[in-house]
């Protein structure tokens, strides 16, 4: 009965098809980078979007603004906007989650003003017009989509716009956690637009745990011809590497909810040690980046390593220690037959025609800082996944499925 109430793709194209360009360009057009990347933040962005609200008529019931106090930006605070629209029920809300922060553009490879949208056959080039918001945009179409048509939501509608998720949400989602721990409850259904696949196929339910390893040698430098005189700590530390690549024979389990359905354990950045080809360093550093099954406790991949180590230091001489830049255990995943999951691939098949799935990542996602809340939250949406790169863009077609994926969720009942 939903996907007969609402418009088609088409219909909603010609219709609402300069209310998606002209909402992309006012967003794109304010750079709304945090300060740890030397911008100034999300205020400016967040009074446009509740000028924008205000100027195309969207209705709502309340709004509330919760600003996390922070001396680095202008403002001297980071914005989080909590838009609400009254349902037939109050019983549970549905929410959509966009963040306003987008990444620096960098300084190469666009072929067009970074900051100015541009669209091109279909698509709306831009820096954050796909992250995060085409999730910004799709969350307000569905609400007026719905407004337009005179629907009313069978629960309540909660529109969540935050700070600070491009480095690490403590301004943004986990602060209005903090400060309003009653703001959502567990029978709530929450969609985080913030990971997808072009055909909108993957529901992402769960995360890997995550482990950064740093790992510091110490030896004694000396004249490369002279090597008996120093500890090499480079040929150390490439030994620990080797040894620590049989972490995936220690802890080899599999879990074909996630993609890859085993853990890694991956050799990443590499720190400069000595200048020149005729000295043996006395210092190595190195990384490791590893994304764990829950299965395995973060301890016991720490203890192996530590053990690896111990070997290494007996036979070559040195000190090796190690310090963790990340280190998160993964929290619950999200039940596969959640009411969230349940509504949202009934959703994707009636407006979509498409059969979703629920996975497991090994990146991290916003939705996790839900779930450690024992909330359950999904990520998905048709992203393109042109996100963080030169080019970046949004397809006008996936704003719009979004947006009707949406709203068949809001009307059912």
């Amino acid at each position: 009965m939903t996907q007969q109430v609402l418009p088609d793709q088409q219909e909603v194209n010609d219709r609402y098809r300069d209310f998606i360009i002209q909402v992309q360009a006012g967003l794109t057009a304010i750079p709304a980078i945090g300060p740890e990347s030397n911008g100034e933040g999300e205020a400016e962005k967040a009074e446009y979007l509740k000028q924008l609200i205000r100027d195309v008529n969207i209705a709502y019931d309340s709004l509330e603004e919760i600003n996390a106090p922070d001396d680095r930006v202008p403002a001297k605070y980071r914005p989080n906007l909590i838009y609400k629209i009254n349902g037939k029920s109050g019983a549970k809300t549905i929410w959509i989650m966009g963040h306003m922060d987008i990444v620096p553009p960098g300084d190469t490879g666009w072929d067009s003003d970074p900051y100015k949208v541009e669209e091109k056959d279909g698509k709306l080039y831009g820096r954050g017009t796909e992250d995060n918001q085409q999730a910004i945009v799709s969350s307000l179409l569905a609400v007026k989509m719905l407004q337009d048509l005179n629907l009313q939501p069978e629960y309540n509608i909660g529109l969540l716009f935050v700070a600070d998720e491009e480095t690490g949400s403590g301004y943004g989602v986990d602060y209005v956690l903090e400060q309003r721990p009653d703001l959502f409850q567990p029978k709530d259904l929450i969609l985080v637009p913030d990971s997808g696949d072009p055909e909108g196929l993957t529901i992402e339910v769960a995360e890997k745990s995550i482990l950064w390893i740093k790992c510091e040698t110490k030896g004694i430098g000396t004249h490369a011809s002279t090597p008996e005189k120093g500890k090499n700590a480079h040929k150390a530390g490439a030994q620990l590497i080797v040894k620590m690549n049989n972490l995936y024979t220690e802890f080899p389990e599999q879990d074909n909810v996630y993609d890859p359905p085993i853990s890694t354990f991956e050799p990443t950045k590499k720190e400069k040690n000595v200048d020149n080809v005729n000295t043996i360093p006395g210092e190595d550093v190195f990384y490791f980046d590893s994304r764990i099954l829950p299965c395995y406790p973060l301890e016991e991949v720490k203890a192996r390593i530590r053990q690896w180590a111990d070997e290494v230091e007996k036979e070559f001489g040195v000190k090796i220690t190690f310090s963790y830049p990340a280190e998160k255990t993964a929290p619950t995943p999200t039940p596969v037959d959640a009411p969230v999951v349940t509504a949202l691939k009934k959703a994707v098949k009636e407006v979509a025609g498409r059969d979703a799935k629920t996975i497991g990542i090994g990146g991290g996602t916003v939705a996790a800082c839900f779930r450690y809340k024992n909330l359950p939250a999904v990520c998905w949406s048709n992203l393109d996944e042109s996100l963080h790169q030169p080019n970046e863009y949004c397809k006008i077609d996936n704003v719009i499925t979004d947006a009707r994926v949406f709203a068949h969720i809001f009307l059912q009942a």
